[in-house]
């Protein structure tokens, strides 16, 4: 089989959340004796054609020169470059800047999108930002050969809105190996004794209800902020809130220092509210974290009862201050990993892919 993934900016992962994914899957897939290309940036660091058994397409990408336009424009070349690849499949992960080519997808490939969260309810967007994003979504819900929800409540969202049905396969993590509580010392803060906070510096991610709520609680263990604070809200939240008990850490890119702050910390905070299956969510569980998550279906749906909830300050407050079993929070721990491994590991997850490429193809009333 022959499969193209685009929507990335290239492999192997230098970025985040779709560059993650593309990885994984290009491999696994690749490991599994198909033919696969992933669809890379000019300005991806990694400029080899091969990644292991994975093949490198690079495109030229004007993002950073032209900002966001660039991406339009990286997409519009990724997809001429594939109408004469003669994919099977054509994955596109997400669908922001490449559905407005969607009269330009490949006729003789089997046209696969992965929906992505609601990138429109973003309130990073302006009005008319969000108007468009609006309409790129109903581009890509009517023109797919088949569409994939990472979460359940997108599926329901996409089944409501479009009446389109959608095959659910969420994204996967990996239980780390090992830990050690030096790797933390950094930081200056001991096992069990602070709070942590992993986002990206927007409202929707609930970082200012949840940094609102830990100072109502008057808690002596501070909290650790985790995102890169170099945007506007970023540098406000900053500005406002930052002291020697809300500490901004920055960006972190070491899997294993991220791995560490989170398995040691005494309570986890996921602020998410826009989008589906996050693989922020999924990471903090498979390092036995205590959780409290934002109160929403995306958040729900995948923890379960196997959380604490909040909607609000007041709320977090609650949560940092009420003594719980440490037995119930032990069941909590030990039934999210079980998750993880169990509906939320790469294997399954690239197996599944697999099979409702082979489906589709089986199926599907595309000219071939």
């Amino acid at each position: 089989m022959k499969v193209g993934i685009l929507g990335t900016r290239g492999v192997p992962n230098a970025y985040g959340g779709f560059e993650q994914f593309a990885q994984y899957l290009s491999y696994g897939l690749a490991e599994k004796g198909h033919e696969v290309f992933v669809y890379n940036s000019s300005e991806h660091p990694y400029q080899e054609k091969q990644w292991g058994k994975v093949n490198i397409i690079h495109c030229k990408d004007w993002e950073g020169k032209i900002g966001t336009a660039g991406q339009f424009i990286y997409d519009y070349n990724c997809i001429r470059d594939a109408r004469k690849r003669n994919f099977d499949i054509l994955l596109q992960l997400g669908y922001t800047s490449n559905s407005i080519w969607h009269w330009l997808w490949p006729k003789q490939s089997i046209n696969i999108v992965n929906m992505d969260g609601l990138e429109w309810k973003r309130s990073k967007y302006n009005k008319p930002t969000q108007h468009f994003l609006q309409r790129a979504e109903h581009w890509a819900a009517q023109h797919a050969d088949l569409l994939i929800a990472d979460s359940v409540g997108i599926q329901d969202y996409l089944t409501a809105k479009y009446q389109k049905s959608s095959v659910f396969i969420p994204y996967g993590a990996e239980i780390p190996g090992s830990y050690s509580p030096s790797v933390i010392e950094q930081y200056h803060v001991d096992v069990n004794k602070y709070f942590l906070l992993i986002a990206r510096m927007e409202p929707e991610n609930n970082i200012e209800t949840i940094i609102k709520g830990y100072l109502l609680s008057k808690h002596s263990y501070p909290l650790i902020v985790v995102g890169n604070p170099g945007n506007k809200f970023g540098q406000y939240l900053k500005d406002n809130y930052g002291n020697p008990q809300v500490r901004f850490a920055g960006a972190i890119y070491d899997t294993n220092i991220i791995n560490n702050l989170r398995h040691y910390a005494h309570l986890y905070f996921h602020g998410h509210s826009v989008g589906g299956t996050n693989p922020s969510l999924l990471e903090a569980m498979a390092c036995e974290c205590n959780i409290a998550a934002h109160d929403n279906t995306f958040n729900k749906a995948i923890l379960q009862k196997d959380a604490q909830y909040f909607s609000d300050p007041e709320q977090v407050a609650h949560i940092i201050t009420i003594k719980t079993d440490p037995g119930i929070l032990a069941q909590h721990k030990q039934r999210n990993v079980e998750k993880i491994k169990t509906s939320y590991n790469w294997k399954k997850i690239i197996d599944d892919y697999e099979q409702v490429f082979f489906k589709a193809l089986q199926t599907t009333a595309a000219p071939r």
